[in-house]
Formats: C-alpha cells, structure tokens, sequence
C-alpha cells in the first residue's frame, strides 16, 4: 500500500490537470480570437491530424505493418461512415470485414 501513494498522487494530478485544461477553453474561448485565417488552418490541422492517427493505427502492428486484413477493415468503416450508415453498423462491419479476411487466410 505504501507504494501506492505516488502513484495516486500523480493520478491525482493528471486528474486536476486535465479537467482545468479542459475548464480553460470555454473559459477563453470568449476572450481569445483568432484571425479567420488562423482558424481555418486550425480546422484543417485537425482533419489531417486524425486522418494521420487513422493511418497509423490502421497500418501499423508493433513496429512494423499490419498485414492486409486490417487496412482493408478500415477501408470498409470508412466507406459505411462516408456514406452516413450508424456507428454500430460502421464498427461491426470493419471487425467483421477484418475478422472474414484473416479467416480466409489474409494477414
């Protein structure tokens, strides 16, 4: 129990931290502004920020790639949420597209 008390701490701390981070945006949002051109680019960094951890996430296992079964699972989910089909609907058909390919022996 004696060790456990740094780590409650520091979770503590991200804790506080997090939320105080996350208090400070609405807070500053009606204090701070941007130039327009400044926060289209802030919009677009956050599109091809997520577009890079999809990449990674999806083509990478450890430190090497994937295989194929897990881009082309990917690739389906993201065709169903293009076209606007429901969130269950986008993430079962990705494992289950993934799940098929691996058991027909694509890696």
């Amino acid at each position: 129990m004696r060790n456990a008390v740094p780590t409650l701490v520091a979770m503590l701390a991200l804790a506080g931290g997090t939320f105080l981070l996350r208090l400070s945006g609405p807070a500053l949002r009606a204090r701070v502004s941007f130039p327009q051109r400044v926060e289209k680019l802030l919009e677009v960094s956050t599109v091809v920020l997520l577009a890079a951890l999809t990449a990674t996430a999806a083509l990478t296992e450890g430190h090497g790639l994937a295989g194929a079964a897990r881009p082309l699972g990917v690739l389906v989910g993201g065709l169903l949420a293009w076209r606007k089909a429901p969130f269950l609907v986008v993430v079962l058909a990705a494992a289950g597209a993934t799940a098929a390919l691996r058991l027909a022996g694509v890696s």
